[in-house]
């Protein structure tokens, strides 16, 4: 077996080509077009099924150093705050709340969908955990850090392995069906967007001559340096919460961050031009979630699957299944039935059976299509982000104990 790693900056270049490659898809293959797949995903995949033919075929394994990807998430979910109004989290708060209490309830029947499938293939209960929310909804870190655990309960030695393929086959499918369930949901109900003052996150597809501010060297520099400052500032600030013996992601802290000073700086300086909702800044929020989804999903390997065969399979059949009626007939109507819950549908499906920015990819592209939902882009973070990993962890300790 010949191992070839790429280093950070030639990986991030394969991420840019990717993202192109995946454009490229996207208009010649009208599916994926007409059902709001996010060009990184599509591209993602295609490198992905490459890099496993290299190791069936060739006998070579390539993997990616991913430094830069983790950078860039930490950019986006920082252009995400700076979009922020406490206008907008006030009016979403009923939202706000409606969205983590139905999120709990999920997580607790995904977990229920899981440990239906330990008694339909006759494996360990505790192993339900790993195909369900410790997998789905936790993702691959989560996975892998209740893997041991749930091994050495159980004595069951996949456990990790299986963990790991669930997330990532849950990945994968939270990238399809977000953007074609929110379609299902548009087209029935004939929704419509309503008018926004600028772009949240990316740049529609079609634009007419209103434009939120030109783009240019010091509209992007300004944006910069606005997303460099809160950066700076959630790097302290999430020192000072380890230190308090809390654990928070580092782009939770930056999101927050950002809140506020879009919230207070153009109060204390009027004058100072604020990149917020500005076309710039959607330039480099669509920049870092495609390069950062598109790095996510080409590292994929995707040999890994290989011999963890039908039980895995069968019960990922069941939480796609699963999901999808899930939203279409009780999350989309508990949301309100309009056009922001029909943006929220796709991004349930992304953070639920993938990662927070599988969520936010999904909304972007139903959003470039169809129009703004601000709200969504708000409230949907807040909940998958950090309040959902506390729940998460209260419930996974609980099936892990039946």
């Amino acid at each position: 077996m010949h191992m070839i790693t790429v280093p950070d900056f030639p990986a991030v270049t394969v991420g840019i080509i990717v993202f192109f490659l995946g454009a490229f898809l996207n208009r010649r293959v009208a599916f994926l077009k007409n059902y709001n797949i996010p060009e990184p995903v599509a591209g993602g995949l295609a490198a992905a099924l490459l890099t496993w033919m290299a190791f069936a075929w060739l006998d070579v394994e390539i993997s990616f150093n991913l430094d830069t990807r983790d950078e860039l998430l930490v950019v986006f979910f920082t252009t995400i705050g700076l979009n922020a109004r406490f206008s907008d989290l006030i009016a979403g708060g009923r939202m706000l709340g409606i969205l983590l209490v139905t999120t709990i309830a999920f997580i607790v029947m995904q977990n229920c969908i899981g440990l239906l499938g330990t008694y339909a293939f006759d494996l360990p209960a505790p192993l339900a955990v790993l195909l369900g929310s410790a997998a789905l909804i936790g993702g691959h870190g989560t996975a892998i850090a209740w893997g041991p655990t749930v091994q050495e309960m159980t004595g069951f030695a996949a456990a990790s392995e299986i963990g790991i393929a669930a997330a990532t086959l849950g990945l994968v499918s939270a990238a399809l069906i977000g953007g074609p369930i929110a379609k299902l949901l548009i087209d029935r109900h004939k929704l419509e967007a309503r008018a926004s003052s600028g772009p949240i996150v990316g740049l529609p597809y079609r634009t007419d001559n209103k434009e939120s501010g030109a783009v240019n060297h010091i509209s992007l520099m300004r944006s910069i340096l606005a997303i460099y400052i809160a950066i700076l500032i959630g790097y302290a600030v999430n020192e000072v919460i380890v230190a308090a013996g809390f654990k928070l992601p580092l782009f939770v802290s930056c999101l927050l961050v950002a809140i506020v000073m879009s919230n207070t700086v153009p109060l204390i300086f009027p004058n100072l031009p604020w990149p917020a909702r500005t076309r710039a800044l959607a330039v480099i929020s669509d920049y870092s979630l495609s390069i950062f989804l598109a790095m996510s999903l080409m590292s994929m390997q995707l040999w890994t699957l290989a011999g963890l065969g039908g039980p895995l399979l069968g019960v990922l059949v069941l939480q796609i299944v699963g999901t999808s009626l899930f939203i279409v007939f009780v999350f989309f109507r508990i949301m309100g039935r309009d056009y922001t819950a029909a943006v929220l549908s796709s991004g349930f499906a992304g953070f639920t059976l993938g990662a927070t920015p599988t969520a936010i990819a999904n909304m972007s592209s139903v959003t470039k299509r169809y129009g703004p939902a601000p709200l969504a882009f708000i409230i949907l973070p807040m909940v998958s982000a950090f309040f959902v990993d506390l729940a998460n962890a209260v419930v996974i300790r609980f099936f892990v104990s039946l």
